[in-house]
């Protein structure tokens, strides 16, 4: 195919979503490579996300280019034949198997504490806040977490469960607000590491551990943002391994990412350079887990608070970068910068969705109630 002929139909594409090259508005792109339309055409979206990365081409604001090139769904529009053969993979294979729990953790998670640090609120909380009546990252960080342990019901003395427990900012906010004590477990050693440090003194124990070797029995289960990469094959049992941790009475809050339709396969620039093996659970793959597990109680989806959290993000990565320029590099500032605000773009464009589920091995007695508050009770 020409460069010409790929050229005009990579303008016909965008234009269905109102973008133009070499436009004046802030979501319109200038490409400094011809060579970019043939790239595209041939690679979709890895090259897209590379191309990005190598300068070829430039956005003033990425977010509400994504925006745009999702709810027009240009996404759909370009599918290379390694697309097909990475969803048949998929299929088959299973890439979040416990041989490869801690590849993640590596990847992604180790990548240095500093750049979290700079990056998150001062908990490090890296999921989602709840903005309704907050004013900053810090605020809405904390209401999301107050949100959680009231969907919990939490008591003092309980025994709590925290799979994918970060930098142990949840852990330590549930053991020092509810003055529960907290198990986490994570696959990073680094974020293992700095959660010790930080729980130093309260009743909470880190542990480096993969999620389905916990054996221990808990009052209260939680899972922030780590089901993303627990993966389709293992869906069912994670919920079992979850169901044999809780006591009858207890509770499950699961907090994730999710997408609108099931799909056996990932976005392939974001599998190869932020999240390998991760994969978005849509509400069939969920509720298909749980059979003979759980009563789902509450299904509470809260996606558009994402967009403000990347942004939020996006806002302290670039104020901070001229401190991790020295580490990380210009190719990784393009690339977290094409991530957080392609992810912004996404939930903006309703393309993906965030929710909190509460589930009951046996049902709560009287029902659950429904919990929307962003402050303690009383």
């Amino acid at each position: 195919m020409s460069k010409e002929i790929c050229r005009q139909k990579i303008e016909d594409l965008l234009s269905l979503a109102d973008i133009q090259i070499g436009g004046t508005r802030s979501w319109d792109i200038s490409v400094h490579y011809e060579e970019f339309y043939s790239r595209v055409m041939t690679k979709g979206s890895l090259a897209l996300g590379q191309s990005y990365m190598e300068g070829w081409w430039d956005c003033p604001k990425l977010d509400e280019f994504f925006y745009r090139v999702l709810t027009a769904n240009l996404d759909d529009k370009i599918k290379p034949f390694k697309c097909y053969l990475a969803a048949l993979k998929s299929k088959i294979l299973n890439p979040q198997k416990k041989s490869r729990a801690f590849k993640i953790g590596d990847f992604h998670y180790n990548l240095g504490n500093d750049l979290y640090e700079m990056m998150l609120d001062k908990r490090m909380i890296y999921s989602c806040g709840y903005w309704d009546n907050a004013s900053s990252l810090d605020e809405a960080q904390e209401a999301k977490l107050h949100l959680i342990c009231q969907k919990l019901y939490l008591k003092p003395g309980m025994k709590v469960l925290d799979i994918g427990c970060g930098w142990g900012g949840t852990a330590h906010f549930i053991a020092e607000h509810y003055q529960a004590e907290v198990v986490g477990v994570t696959v990073s050693e680094q974020q293992a590491v700095l959660a010790k440090k930080t729980c130093k003194g309260l009743p909470v124990d880190i542990r480096l551990e993969d999620y389905r070797d916990i054996k221990d029995t808990f009052d209260r289960i939680v899972s922030i943002g780590m089901f993303e990469h627990v993966g389709p094959k293992n869906y069912a049992t994670f919920m079992r391994t979850v169901r044999n941790c809780l006591k009858d009475d207890g509770i499950f809050v699961l907090h994730t990412i999710g997408r609108n339709k099931t799909v056996n396969s990932t976005d392939p620039w974001v599998e190869r350079y932020i999240f390998p093996d991760g994969m978005l659970p849509s509400p069939k793959q969920i509720c298909s887990s749980i059979e003979d597990l759980f009563v789902l109680e509450d299904w509470h989806n809260f996606g558009p608070d994402y967009d403000k959290t990347l942004m939020h993000w996006f806002y302290n990565f670039q104020k901070n970068w001229p401190s991790l320029k020295q580490k990380y590099g210009d190719i990784f500032y393009r690339m977290w910068k094409y991530y957080l605000l392609s992810f912004a773009g996404a939930f903006r464009a309703r393309h993906n969705q965030l929710w909190q589920i509460v589930f009951s091995p046996k049902g709560l007695e009287g029902g659950f109630k429904i919990v929307r508050y962003t402050q303690p009770l009383p």
